[in-house]
């Protein structure tokens, strides 16, 4: 079996402050694999493995991609908690998985490579129209 563990991560929130996003990847021949949806970094999605270098006290952080795995990673910010589960049940329709942070309108989602991204990219464009949720496109594997 391989190790699972924690990784951090850094990021820039909105209002250009540096934080840290903690996530589990699982380690791999050629670095770890990132093993949950990224909630605020960029440019990296399910599945990417990536490289790491420890601080002096030994914990790990992201130092580089390695290996892209193709997989696009949307965050969602819904203007109302009630409406999460039913849209998280239309994106799992539509094949991609999701996870609910700490912030309950907060969900971060993934849209594997054999997905149509246009159908997801429609969808999202319909729901913040409607003032449903805003969306980001974090990071496009597709690309």
């Amino acid at each position: 079996m391989n190790e699972r563990l924690k990784l951090r991560f850094h990021f820039e929130n909105s209002a250009g402050e540096n934080e840290t996003e903690t996530m589990w990847v699982i380690k791999r021949d050629d670095g770890y694999e990132i093993d949950n949806i990224p909630f605020y970094v960029k440019e990296l999605a399910l599945g990417d493995v990536v490289a790491a270098q420890s601080d002096k006290g030994g914990a790990p952080w992201y130092s580089e991609l390695v290996r892209p795995s193709g997989h696009s990673t949307i965050h969602l910010w819904f203007s109302h908690e009630e409406d999460v589960e039913s849209v998280r049940g239309t994106l799992r329709q539509m094949g991609c998985a999701s996870e609910v942070s700490n912030l309950p309108r907060l969900v971060a989602v993934d849209v594997p490579p054999e997905v149509s991204y246009d159908k997801v990219k429609a969808f999202l464009e319909q729901g913040e129209q409607t003032g449903l949720f805003e969306y980001q496109e974090a990071c496009l594997g597709f690309l």
